[in-house]
């Protein structure tokens, strides 16, 4: 099975229009985030990823001053068909910002290197079931 599992979460201006997606309320957004994902343990998987980052990128965009009219993430990756092992993730994002170009690159970098989940997960996390 050579299948992606590609989410979408979005906010601002990035807000999809119509059916397909599922939103939520953020503390960060007056219109809150959408999603598009399918229901699947990988998916969801991607989406923590997805989610993690554009909620960092509100965050530390509000620390440094920098207003964020749109924020895109899309996520995805594949999986071993034998042992569903990830086989990585990758996530793209898209900004909306009149903020000067050097200072949206160094928020990303700074994302990049502090976000919660993918952080974890570069690190290797141990899944275990309690009782």
């Amino acid at each position: 099975m050579d299948q992606d599992f590609s989410v979408t979460a979005s906010a601002g201006t990035f807000r999809p229009p119509g059916p397909g997606t599922l939103d939520f309320p953020h503390q960060w957004t007056a219109g809150g985030v959408s999603v598009q994902a399918d229901f699947t343990g990988a998916h969801l998987l991607h989406l923590a990823v997805a989610g993690c980052v554009l909620n960092d990128l509100y965050r530390e965009a509000a620390t440094l001053g920098i207003d964020l009219d749109g924020v895109r993430v899309a996520a995805g990756g594949r999986f071993d068909p034998d042992t569903w092992q990830s086989t990585g993730i990758e996530y793209t994002v898209e900004l909306a910002s009149k903020a000067p170009v050097a200072e949206l690159h160094h928020l990303l970098r700074m994302v990049d290197a502090e976000a919660e989940i993918p952080r974890a997960l570069r690190a290797g996390a141990t899944v275990r079931r309690a009782g």
